[in-house]
């Protein structure tokens, strides 16, 4: 008698228990390190404790060959595409891959390379400044991200980072799909089974109930495509929006850049903003009383929320543009 595959609510059980105990082994790890190294270095290494601690816990059941805690909870067993055979070593061993140390290298990557790209105007300066201050802080990772980017135009560093935030923000919409297509299909509730191709089967219990519920998670499944597809509408109006916004403010700043150059030639007076050490152009001051170019200090705001001069920390709401002021 062929075992019945396993339906979508001893999966979603069978993915909540494993996660309860990967989060306890992450939680000890995470403990033992604190008490060990001290918080600094707890803070500096968590991400890599919970890697590695995930990284331990599929080794020792799937990779090894046995059930995980939630698929012992629920009574099902991997099984390859044919639904014949457990999964080879190769094919466990890419799972284990797929879904531990890919998403932290894929973290780890766009942050480094979107911080890198942010800072690198400002870190040049700094290090033509101080040259041994600008190489103490950096890691190996980001040394190579650092000389990739030398190698690249400005246009291109900003077409990086424009294709960087399209990923960070479409990463999160493919795994809301992958969720919404498992609950109207029934099967792969990881994104990283349905690349090897893993399913399971149901062995004991009874079947009727996964059979009566179907209904209610395809259900589901629908009202979460439906909210999935007017998120990415929202999204797309709202970049639009901040698209025309950008392009209209271009042309009135090339018109009151314009202006601005005949007033400091007639007067004789100029000033500069101290973050792009240039002539300052819409002069917009923080809640502290220092000027800056409303481009340089809202492009400031996006890494940190604190004056470039005295540090101190304030709301980009509270920036006031001073539309008129001459000096």
């Amino acid at each position: 008698m062929a075992l019945p595959p396993a339906g979508p609510a001893q999966l979603v059980r069978c993915g909540q228990k494993d996660e309860l105990y990967r989060s306890g082994l992450r939680s000890g790890a995470g403990a033992a390190l604190h008490g060990l190294a001290g918080a600094k270095k707890w803070l500096e290494w968590r991400k890599e404790i919970e890697l590695l601690s995930d990284v331990a816990y599929f080794v020792l059941t799937t990779l090894s060959g046995y059930q995980t805690l939630g698929e012992e909870y629920v009574n099902i067993v991997q099984v390859d595409s044919t639904k014949r055979r457990v999964p080879s070593f190769l094919r466990r061993a890419i799972f284990i891959s797929l879904h531990t140390l890919v998403p932290y290298c894929l973290e780890k990557g766009l942050h480094h390379l979107e911080h890198e790209l942010q800072i690198d105007a400002e870190e040049s300066r700094t290090s033509q400044s101080n040259p041994a201050l600008g190489l103490s802080r950096r890691t190996l990772i980001r040394n190579w991200i650092q000389k990739q980017l030398g190698q690249l135009t400005e246009q291109q560093k900003k077409r990086v980072l424009q294709i960087v935030y399209v990923l960070k923000q479409c990463i999160p919409l493919l795994c809301r799909l992958h969720l919404a297509v498992f609950y109207i299909s029934g099967t792969f509730y990881h994104l990283s089974k349905r690349i090897t191709g893993i399913t399971y089967l149901h062995f004991g219990g009874l079947q009727r109930e996964d059979q009566s519920i179907r209904s209610s998670y395809k259900f589901l499944g629908i009202i979460s495509l439906f909210h999935l597809l007017l998120t990415i509408g929202v999204q797309i109006y709202s970049f639009k929006q901040k698209q025309r916004a950008r392009q209209e403010w271009k042309l009135h700043r090339n018109l009151a850049h314009q202006k601005n150059m005949t007033k400091e030639k007639t007067t004789g007076r100029q000033s500069r903003c101290t973050l792009c050490l240039e002539e300052r152009r819409h002069t917009t001051a923080t809640p502290c009383g220092h000027l800056f170019c409303w481009e340089c200090i809202m492009g400031w705001c996006n890494t940190r929320t604190e004056c470039p001069l005295c540090r101190e920390k304030f709301h980009p709401q509270k920036l006031i543009y001073l539309r008129h002021y001459q000096l």
